[in-house]
This record gives C-alpha cells, sequence and structure tokens, in this order.
C-alpha cells in the first residue's frame, strides 16, 4: 500500500450566476484535484478551490511537484507525508502559499488510507459520530435584499435545514445590519440559529457598535469581525460582546490559533481545510480547540469536512456550501437537518468523469 502515482488537474466550476463574496465577484470556483493511485490500483481523492484564477496554476504546478516526493511513501503514513511535504518547501513556508498546495495531496493521502482498509475517514481519524448538524451557507450575499435574504432563508428552512448564515458588513450603520437579520428572523421564526459573518470588514470600534446591535437581535454567532490577526481586538471583543464570536478561517499555523485560543474570547474555531494545510493539521488544531473547551468547524467543503467534524468530540456544525457537487456523483446524505458522514470507505465520494471533463482546464 504505497503510493504510486499522482495526478493534478485544474478545473473551473461555473456558479449559477456570479456574486460578491468579501467584496469581491466568484465567477468562477477553481478547483486544484488530486488523483493519488496507490500500488494497490486504490485511488484517493483530494481538492481545494479558489475563488479566482490568480496563482491557481502555479497552486498546481506546486502540488505536482511535492507529490512527485510522496511517490513510494506508505499510504497509513500521512504523519510523515505532510512533514515531508513542509520540508520539502521549506523555503516557501510556514504557512501560505505552501499549505494550499499541501492540502489537496494529504486530503487525497487521508482518502486512499480510507479505502485501503475498507473504513469510512472519520472512522479513521476517531469516530465520535456520524453526523452534525448543518447550517446553510450557500446564497446569502452582499448583493441581496433582505426580502430575497428572508426568501432565501424560508427555502432553505423547507428543506429542513435549522440554521443559516448572512454575510453582513457592507450596510452603512448597525440599524440597516440588524434589519437583513429581522427579515430572515420574521421569516423563518425563533427556532432557526441565524449566524452572521461580517468578512473581516470592520474596524474595532464599528465591530463593538454592531456587535451590540445583532446580539440584542438574537443572533447566534458573530463571525469574523475584524482582521483575524488582531488578537488584541478579539480580546477585547470577548470581553465587551455576550455573543458567541466564531473565527479563524484566515489563519494557516496551529500557533495562530494558539495565539487566538489564548485569548479566551473565541467561542467556536474555525478551520478552513486549504489554509491549514490538510487533514493532517486540522486535527491537530481541533485537538488544540478541544484542550481549550472550544468547538470547531470547517469552512466550506462540506464533503469533506463532515467527516473531520463528526470524528473528533468537538466538532460542532457543517458549513453547507457546496461548490463542488457539480463535479461529484453524489453529495453527503442530508437527514432531518445534519449531514451524514456515511459508511463508504474513505471520504466517500466519487467524481463525475463526464463533469471532470467539461469543467477541465488543464493537467
Amino acid at each position: 500500500m504505497r503510493i504510486a502515482s499522482v495526478k493534478v488537474s485544474v478545473l473551473c466550476v461555473k456558479p449559477a450566476k456570479p456574486y460578491q463574496a468579501a467584496g469581491k465577484t466568484v465567477a468562477g470556483f477553481w478547483h486544484v484535484l488530486v488523483e493519488m493511485t496507490t500500488t494497490d490500483k486504490v485511488v484517493g481523492l483530494g481538492y481545494v478551490v479558489l475563488l479566482n484564477e490568480a496563482l491557481v496554476f502555479s497552486l498546481a504546478r506546486a502540488t505536482h511537484e511535492l507529490g512527485q516526493h510522496l511517490i513510494g511513501m506508505h499510504v497509513l503514513e500521512p504523519e510523515a507525508a505532510w512533514e515531508a511535504l513542509v520540508a520539502k518547501g521549506g523555503w516557501y513556508g510556514p504557512g501560505g502559499f505552501l499549505n494550499i498546495a499541501i492540502a489537496p495531496l494529504d486530503i487525497a493521502l487521508w482518502d486512499a488510507a480510507g479505502k485501503s482498509v475498507e473504513q469510512p475517514l472519520y472512522r479513521m481519524l476517531g469516530g465520535f459520530c456520524n453526523r452534525l448538524p448543518v447550517y446553510a451557507s450557500d446564497g446569502f450575499w452582499y448583493d441581496q435584499t433582505p426580502e430575497q435574504l428572508a426568501q432565501t432563508a424560508r427555502q432553505y428552512v423547507s428543506q429542513g435545514y435549522g440554521a443559516v448564515k448572512l454575510r453582513l458588513g457592507h450596510e452603512g450603520s448597525a440599524a440597516a445590519e440588524v434589519a437583513r437579520v429581522k427579515a430572515v428572523r420574521d421569516a423563518v421564526g425563533s427556532s432557526v440559529k441565524i449566524m452572521v459573518d461580517a468578512t473581516e470588514t470592520w474596524d474595532l470600534a464599528t465591530a463593538l457598535d454592531r456587535g451590540c446591535a445583532l446580539q440584542d437581535a438574537g443572533i447566534h454567532w458573530l463571525e469574523d469581525p475584524i482582521d483575524t490577526h488582531n488578537i488584541n481586538g478579539y480580546a477585547r471583543l470577548g470581553r465587551q460582546l455576550t455573543v458567541c464570536i466564531a473565527t479563524g478561517e484566515h489563519l494557516y499555523k496551529v500557533s495562530d490559533f494558539l495565539q487566538l485560543f489564548e485569548t479566551q474570547s473565541v467561542g467556536v474555531a474555525l478551520i478552513d481545510l486549504g489554509r491549514i494545510g490538510g487533514i493532517t493539521p486540522w486535527r491537530r488544531v481541533a485537538a488544540l480547540a478541544h484542550a481549550h473547551a472550544i468547538p470547531v468547524c470547517g469552512h466550506v467543503l462540506p464533503e469533506v469536512h463532515v467527516h473531520l467534524a463528526t470524528a473528533v468530540p468537538n466538532g460542532y456544525f457543517v458549513e453547507y456550501v457546496p461548490r463542488s457537487a457539480p463535479i461529484l456523483k453524489h453529495m453527503p446524505a442530508f437527514e432531518q437537518g445534519q449531514m451524514v458522514a456515511g459508511e463508504a470507505p474513505g471520504l466517500g465520494i466519487e467524481l463525475d468523469r463526464q463533469a471532470v471533463a467539461r469543467f477541465l482546464v488543464s493537467s
């Protein structure tokens, strides 16, 4: 069970229509896809998704070069593989571009490991449970009016979702931000959790002002109100606000999370699979969060994060943003507001080969 070959491809999946995210237009979901084949003919899949074309092909080239160093390594030794890749890219890390280049390789290796021993990944990683609540996050963008947000929320709730997340941060006043939340609350009732994501658009003073108004409006959590690296700012927010603060998706190192946790201001740790460098370091952050009594969620990629979050005792929610659904034969099962990791080996996902060929840009 050793790695025999690594193939890297670039795909571009088009959303139904362009939208604004974090102040930028998103017109394509750029995938750097890894297909890792073992000596036993098992194929592990892994990918990262980027929201614009910048550096995608450079990233794919880096992933390809790093992947060649994995050939001959044992498929059940992902910790050794990850450290070997970090060492090879030492001039370009830690963190940053190197982590994102490593991530699809690490994901593919874990998928291959699960398939090799015929176990689902959530069980390989600890197996705490096999399902978690999902919050609907796709479609609640800045450019939607309060009425459109309300309609989107109604549709998700009618499908069984018990939580939704809105993007805020572009309104001129706290009252206008609250109005967006209120429109959704009026549409879905009191039992549905409403998270809000300010995508790091506020300074500290604005975050305190808007945070007070939003917590009074009954939000479930306030995500990324300020720059994630403003550790002192988060400490102050934690002292002055009572609402749960969720952040972390823009961090690249385990040590960055440690600094954040030590502020005692973070209510939920959000771990981005690409930026942290794959499943191997994701697990390290989750364990560190558990030691600080902090629940964890992934950032997008629900078909992968459902396995990671269910594997650990402090997994909290799965974020539903199905950017890769068009290239997959199916997404994980959704039952009564929860996403199910499933019992198929590895990640339990399978590429739709016709779709991959349609979206392929280079390989």
